[in-house]
């Protein structure tokens, strides 16, 4: 007997989907604003240089920053910094600085100056935009290259994620809301 089932094709995408739910920064210096959003879709896309991809809607707020400065941060919010990922990912940032409205603490990247978050977060990450692409034309991804990066020595050690306490793991959106940490660590030598 089969325990699978058709999967609407508007959620098949929640299968691949749990990886961390990031906050992508922006800054434009040029009409002094700045933005945080919250994303479920980044990913990277090579080693040597260190390159990201992250999904951003062209109508997004974050999206014309990110154009018009060339540059955006990531931030890996922690479990304590959910109600802050729920927030900012569900209202734009047009209007009002999502980091003053929700008192979430900044510190300034050291390469680019980007606006990252440490507090109640895991890492972050600065980058560079690359060029556009005909993916980030056609399917809104854009590609960054990592310029300077840090992590939370107590939950990144030896260049490896380890959630040992849960109040030191990654958010993984679900969608509609609803989140779920990281799992257990394991080998392919346990049994």
């Amino acid at each position: 007997m089969s325990y699978f089932r058709p999967v609407a094709l508007e959620h098949a995408s929640r299968l691949l989907n749990h990886g961390p739910t990031v906050l992508i920064t922006s800054r434009d210096d040029q009409i002094d604003r700045r933005n945080i959003m919250a994303a479920a879709w980044s990913m990277p896309v090579e080693f040597s240089p260190p390159r990201i991809a992250i999904v951003i809607d062209k109508s997004a707020w974050s999206r014309e920053l990110i154009e018009r400065s060339g540059m955006f941060g990531i931030v890996v919010p922690g479990v304590a910094a959910k109600n802050w990922t729920y927030a900012v990912g569900s209202v734009t940032g047009r209007d009002e600085d999502k980091f003053n409205c929700y008192g979430i603490p900044v510190i300034s990247g050291p390469v680019l100056g980007l606006p990252v978050v440490e507090e109640r977060c895991l890492a972050w990450m600065e980058c560079r935009l690359l060029p556009a692409t005909a993916a980030q034309e056609k399917y809104d991804t854009l590609f960054g290259e990592v310029v300077a990066a840090a992590a939370d020595e107590r939950a990144f050690i030896n260049g490896r994620w380890q959630f040992d306490d849960d109040k030191l793991n990654t958010l993984h959106h679900l969608g509609g809301g609803t989140f779920v940490t990281s799992g257990k660590q394991m080998s392919v030598n346990d049994k």
